[in-house]
């Protein structure tokens, strides 16, 4: 199936290795996206991994959008741009179940890296992904704290859940863990992590989880943009706010540009990762 190779070439971009912002189009033109990476100020590497793109697979086409935000190290972000979307693409159901591929791809792909620690490390990343399929349907996966946000009529919806110790803090004491604000102010589970479900992590696995939550959404004539993005930007701005700079741009790859520009002014010192999709014209 040569549709795989598609995510080991450039098309897609993301992380540090390629370009940080940049834009694309459906088959038709009518949707577009666009993309922006501003690395913190932090002393590591980037650690933020992107994909954007649109692709023809079996007469349909797919919107594949994702922000990956790694913790410990670039490892496992750039082994999830290269391999979960094309995990949840192999599955034989996901043209008629796309929930249940999505679930199977994420657990496959967890345990994947798991099993890789040896070469990919004893790091993590969040991942939050969104599907399009034929321009109609959305299904937008997430675990950990990055972050969809879809715009109908300019009105911002959440479309994931923001994975947090203090909210999942009974799935991490039922599973031995604790969720402790030492050090620092932020909750972490086992004082180490401050969100309660991530890809890899090994060394405090047992205490945490990898399923996403999962939402689908139809696509219509009032929608107008969605935006995807690490933790870097909405430490500092609102769902609301997202969208109304959005929407401001017809450009979307200018507006991917303002919103991390604009979550810099604001004294983020995390890395700063979105993905911008305009649904109209």
């Amino acid at each position: 199936m040569d549709w795989l190779c598609c995510f080991n070439s450039s098309q897609h971009g993301g992380g540090r290795s390629l370009s940080t912002s940049g834009k694309g189009k459906s088959h038709e033109g009518i949707m577009r996206f666009g993309f922006s990476l501003v690395k913190g100020k932090a002393s590591h590497p980037m650690e933020d991994y992107h994909v954007a793109k649109f692709m023809q697979i079996q007469g349909h086409e797919l919107g594949l959008f994702a922000i990956y935000d790694g913790h410990l190290g670039d490892s496992v972000p750039a082994y999830l741009q290269k391999h979960l979307f094309a995990n949840i693409l192999k599955e034989e159901e996901f043209w008629v179940d796309p929930r249940r591929a999505i679930s199977k791809a994420y657990d496959k792909t967890d345990q994947a890296i798991l099993s890789r620690t040896a070469d990919l490390g004893r790091g993590g990343s969040t991942a939050v992904t969104a599907i399009l399929i034929n321009g109609k349907s959305l299904w937008v996966a997430n675990v950990g704290d990055s972050r969809a946000v879809l715009s109908s009529r300019g009105q911002a919806r959440q479309m994931t859940t923001d994975h947090e110790p203090n909210t999942e803090r009974g799935s991490i004491e039922n599973r031995g863990g604790f969720v402790s604000n030492m050090p620092g102010d932020v909750p972490r589970v086992n004082g180490q992590l401050a969100v309660s479900r991530a890809f890899g992590d090994k060394s405090l696995k047992s205490h945490l989880r990898s399923d996403p939550d999962i939402q689908n959404t139809k696509v219509d004539g009032n929608t107008d943009v969605l935006v995807l993005a690490s933790d870097g930007l909405w430490k500092v701005m609102t769902n609301q706010e997202a969208v109304d700079i959005a929407k401001r741009f017809k450009d979307p790859q200018k507006a991917a540009k303002q919103l991390t520009t604009e979550a810099v002014k604001r004294d983020s010192k995390d890395d700063i990762s979105c993905v911008v999709v305009r649904f109209m014209g």
